[in-house]
């Protein structure tokens, strides 16, 4: 039976358009429709529920070192308040998921991960826990919102008496937004300005009409897709998934292959020269692209998309996709095979959008 985040009411008030995802029930659109809302968060403000999500928190004398062998990343320069992106391999070197990394202290870190792992997150983690450290699954003492676009900042002043938020990308603290006690980090997976507040899920329905109140648009999972794929943002089951490595995904910076062993470590070392790599398509013939469609070069198949979409600020479709790097070239073209037709694609740079600073 699928759950329902403490904002379901909020969808059905603010005429979301409800569907299962994740094993939750939650709005892929509200009123005005997904395009309106992907222009609003490019544009001003745009407000989404992703309390989905997973916190899980690791604490102890041994926290940074489970850290450090659970995840392929490099915690050890962390500071509190920091933020850090981070994969989670198995031994294969394939991706169980992706994950942000929070550090209130030396002792205690929170771990976000996407709401359809969470089960498989947690039983990882579980597993692997060692010495003095304690694991714990809180996701259910908190919900999220996602408040993005560029103008999140002047809403979210409007409602604190402290006007201060994380100064930094990938940074936290600890404040009050509408009267409430939040974690605000400056995040998000738009590729916008854009922060997420952690709350208590009794106070998330009035936080949520209080940011509503001070202009946020809601928005719904549908805006939350073809923004990321604009930002050429990984989705976990499409550009990631338990037999893809964070190399072959251009996820570089997320492994630190000069620490000390960590689970895939050794897998990962065997599979750098993948010959896949992932890329970015401008589609130019007729059509859209979307997941599992095959790629073609002179007859011969060399890749396969993994997301696609019509980018409502471009006003083109745009895709992206695992291609053999001895014919990665950015202008080259591809042709896709979309539902027995071919369809033309060019390599282009990622990211397909990157906000002005």
């Amino acid at each position: 039976m699928d759950l329902q985040t403490p904002l379901y009411d909020c969808y059905e008030k603010h005429g979301g358009k409800i569907v299962p995802f994740a094993g939750f029930l939650l709005p892929i659109q509200f009123k005005d429709g997904i395009i309106k809302e992907h222009l609003t968060v490019r544009e001003r403000c745009g407000l989404f529920d992703v309390s989905h999500m997973s916190e899980m928190f690791v604490e102890g004398a041994d926290a940074l070192k489970n850290l450090q062998y659970i995840l392929p990343n490099d915690f050890s320069t962390m500071v509190d308040g920091q933020v850090k992106y981070s994969t989670m391999l198995n031994e294969n070197g394939g991706a169980i998921d992706d994950l942000v990394v929070y550090r209130f202290s030396d002792t205690k870190y929170m771990i976000v991960g996407n709401g359809s792992n969470r089960q498989k997150d947690h039983d990882w983690i579980k597993a692997h826990i060692t010495g003095d450290c304690r694991f714990t699954n809180r996701s259910d003492e908190y919900a999220q919102l996602a408040v993005q676009g560029p103008a999140c900042e002047t809403v979210l002043y409007a409602l604190m008496r402290e006007k201060r938020l994380p100064a930094k990308y990938y940074s936290f603290i600890e404040t009050e937004v509408a009267g409430f006690p939040c974690i605000v980090s400056q995040t998000g997976y738009t590729g916008e300005l854009g922060y997420e507040l952690y709350a208590a899920p009794d106070n998330a329905a009035a936080l949520w009409e209080a940011l509503v109140g001070a202009g946020a648009a809601p928005c719904g999972l549908g805006a939350r897709d073809t923004l990321r794929l604009e930002a050429s943002m990984c989705l976990y089951g499409h550009e990631l998934n338990d037999d893809i490595t964070p190399l072959e995904a251009n996820l570089h910076f997320s492994v630190k292959l000069d620490k000390e062993d960590f689970i895939g470590k050794a897998a990962l070392i065997r599979r750098q020269d993948s010959p896949m790599t992932l890329a970015g398509f401008k589609i130019t013939g007729k059509g859209i692209v979307r997941e599992h469609c095959e790629m073609f070069l002179d007859n011969r198949k060399i890749g396969v998309s993994t997301s696609g979409t019509h980018a409502p600020y471009f006003g083109y479709p745009v895709a992206m996709g695992y291609i053999e790097k001895e014919v990665y070239e950015v202008g080259r073209k591809v042709l896709f095979r979309v539902r027995g037709r071919e369809v033309e694609g060019e390599i282009v740079k990622t990211p397909f959008y990157k906000r002005k600073r």
